[in-house]
């Protein structure tokens, strides 16, 4: 990589997807123990094999970072404790972190540490961003909501040592930073844990209050519905403008994605990155998803009809 390419991280959900994306070219992956991050359905990493994965990783010459980012309860402080010790003995490169405790947790007990603030963090300003830098952190994951209009000025006002990172591909949630509450309420599965289970995917009718028992279906495209769904994220197209504002890692979403969404978006991310035309691959890549895929918040305020 060099240093005017940003680096590109790749979701690893498995062995086999952390395998698949280094030999596809991801400069990086990053995936989840068994424990505080935020993709229960992925098979994640004990640490066993997250010793198996960092010694895969660093003999290719690439780089590793560790989620744990779900939120924090009281009760979880005695083992997140245990469970940083363990893992800061891993050789992971960087752990992804949101709760302010867990970083001060993890620089008490690893001083070394290099510590990515999550995109659950909702860094939208310079002044967090430094404040972070101040407690330690390499890197902020840009939150969500930022346009490339605001990254710019963020780039351009945060500290100069530290990391941007944003995402470029993916699933995206419909709440501010992934701070989603619905599949609480719905399947009693809490989000914030790494339980979501993805309730604004699902097919909702509208029912008019004096008459309960019609069902009126909201259709969006080809029969299917998902009113509170929003687009998967793709910015293939735009990768020269996210480059010229300065970011220094381009994240694709995916730990519960299986090895054909690996292959085909890494390999065409890391093809454009390299000089490849976008047009060799941006149909393979649109194949890949289940929605309709767009831009996010990165050129505009997504309209309503964007969800």
């Amino acid at each position: 990589m060099s240093s005017k390419t940003p680096e590109l991280l790749a979701p690893a959900g498995s062995f086999e997807s952390l395998k698949l994306a280094i030999q596809c070219g991801a400069d990086a992956v990053y995936c989840g123990g068994e424990s505080f991050g935020l993709r229960h359905k992925a098979e994640n990493f004990s640490v066993t094999d997250l010793c198996q994965a960092v010694e895969y990783v660093h003999a290719r010459s690439k780089r590793i970072y560790l989620t744990v980012n779900a939120l924090m309860h009281e009760s979880d402080l005695a083992s997140l404790r245990s469970y940083l010790q363990m893992a800061t003995d891993t050789g992971v490169d960087a752990f992804i972190v949101s709760d302010l405790g867990a970083a001060a947790l993890l620089k008490e007990l690893a001083p070394d540490a290099v510590l990515h603030v999550s995109t659950q963090a909702s860094v939208a300003n310079s002044l967090s961003a430094q404040t972070w830098h101040n407690l330690g952190a390499k890197r902020i994951i840009a939150a969500r909501e930022l346009s490339l209009r605001d990254l710019v000025e963020l780039r351009k006002n945060m500290p100069a040592s530290m990391e941007l990172e944003v995402f470029v591909h993916g699933a995206q949630c419909m709440a501010i930073s992934g701070r989603c509450i619905i599949s609480n309420y719905l399947a009693d599965r809490e989000a914030n844990k790494g339980h979501c289970a993805h309730s604004c995917r699902w097919s909702y009718e509208l029912v008019e209050k004096k008459r309960p028992n019609e069902y009126l279906p909201v259709i969006e495209e080809d029969g299917y519905t998902s009113i509170f769904s929003p687009q998967d994220l793709n910015m293939l197209e735009h990768l020269d403008e996210l480059m010229a504002a300065g970011i220094n890692s381009f994240k694709i979403e995916g730990r519960t994605k299986g090895v054909n969404y690996i292959q085909t978006v890494v390999t065409a991310y890391r093809a454009v990155l390299d000089g490849a035309p976008v047009s060799d691959y941006i149909e393979n890549v649109r194949a890949q998803a289940l929605r309709p895929q767009g831009t996010g918040f990165y050129f505009d305020s997504p309209r309503q009809n964007y969800y």
